[in-house]
Order: C-alpha cells, then structure tokens, then sequence
C-alpha cells in the first residue's frame, strides 16, 4: 500500500490514546512524521517540522491546542493545518477553534470513526467539522431555506469565506472590486439573520461548509 503523501504529527497527554491514534494512522500507512505527550512538545514539532496537518489534544499541559493555534497562526513559514481533538463539549471552546481558523474539529470518542474523513478533507484545504459535535452542543446545521435565499454569487463568495480567503483575495478570484465583496457580504449577514459582529460570517461558512460544497 503506497503511504499517503501528506506528513502529519499527533500529540496527546494521555499516553493510551495517543498509541491508539498513532498505531491507527500508521496502520492505515499515513506518513505520520512525530508525536508529543503535551503542548510544548506539540508546538515544537510543529515549528520544527512544518507538518501538512497537526492533529492535537485541546487541552494538555504547558500549552493547550488554542493556545497551539493561537502562536503557529502568527508564525511565518508554518502553515500547519491544525486539527483539535477534544472530550470537551463546550460551546465556546468550539466557537473559539471556529474563530482561529481551525481545521478540524472532532471528537475523541468518534475520532477512529471519522479521522479518515478528516485527514482527507483537510489535505483538500477544506475544514472539516464533525456534525456530531454539531449536534451534542446543539448548534443547529443551516436549514435549506436559508440556502436558497442566497444568489450563485453569494454562494461563491461564501466557499471563499469558509477557505479562509480575504475580501481582497474574493475580490481578486472573482474579478469584482473590493467594494461588491463587501456589499455580497453584507446581504448576505442580512439573509442569514447573523448578528453583525466580528467573524459571524466566517463561522457560519465554516459550521456549514459542506452545504456548500
């Protein structure tokens, strides 16, 4: 079986879970290239060896995986895709990934069952976000309703939005002005009924990527 290309690290403090992970993606022949027991090592490992995909503990000694997120989002040369797993159902903690342009974000109990999925997803360059934990913290996936509100070109420009992409980048991919992005965005926080804040929208796009896709 040819190893799949993508290097990836893996860290967690708790030593059963991270051999469980770690002999599964080595099984599954993924080019896993280290592991760490906590956030430091986590962080190091990712600094030193520029891994495609990170896919961290949210919550380990010395560093939590925010915390992971937070430094690697402001460092140059890492552009680490950072995939958090956690056994925590909090709300703001899933918002707070959501805001730092995480990844992946999957829960450990379902992590065997859907890190496949993930792997897959986040080497396209697309996030991935377990509907379970969806479900379990109760955030409500977008009715087809809203979809439909919403104009091709609307629909374009959020895609765009869920990769992360800037209204100067939009404005550039599409051939529109700067100006017609933010007027897009602007209708569509209106359809959506989002509250008018800072990354409401990014989130959105993100929670419901695959409605898009």
């Amino acid at each position: 079986m040819k190893k799949h290309k993508h290097s990836i690290i893996i860290a967690d403090d708790h030593p059963l879970l991270l051999k469980g992970l770690s002999d599964f993606l080595i099984q599954k022949n993924y080019n896993l290239i280290g592991s760490g027991n906590d956030g430091r090592e986590a962080y190091n490992l990712i600094v030193k060896e520029n891994p495609d995909i990170a896919i961290i503990d949210i919550q380990m000694p010395y560093m939590s995986g925010i915390e992971i997120a937070q430094k690697c989002k402001g460092l140059e040369g890492v552009d680490t895709k950072i995939v958090l797993i956690t056994l925590h159902k909090e709300k703001e903690l899933y918002q707070k990934a959501q805001e730092l342009n995480i990844f992946g974000y999957i829960l450990k109990e379902f992590a065997l069952d859907e890190i496949e999925n993930c792997i897959k997803t986040v080497s396209k360059g697309e996030p991935f976000f377990s509907n379970r934990i969806m479900e379990l913290i109760d955030i409500n996936p977008v009715e087809s309703n809203d979809l439909k509100k919403l104009t091709p070109s609307e629909k374009k420009i959020l895609k765009l939005i869920a990769n992360d992409k800037t209204n100067k980048e939009i404005a550039s991919l599409l051939f529109i002005s700067y100006r017609t992005v933010e007027k897009h965005r602007s209708n569509i926080i209106n359809k959506l009924n989002l509250e008018a804040k800072t990354n409401s929208l990014l989130i959105w796009a993100k929670e419901n990527h695959e409605k898009l896709l």
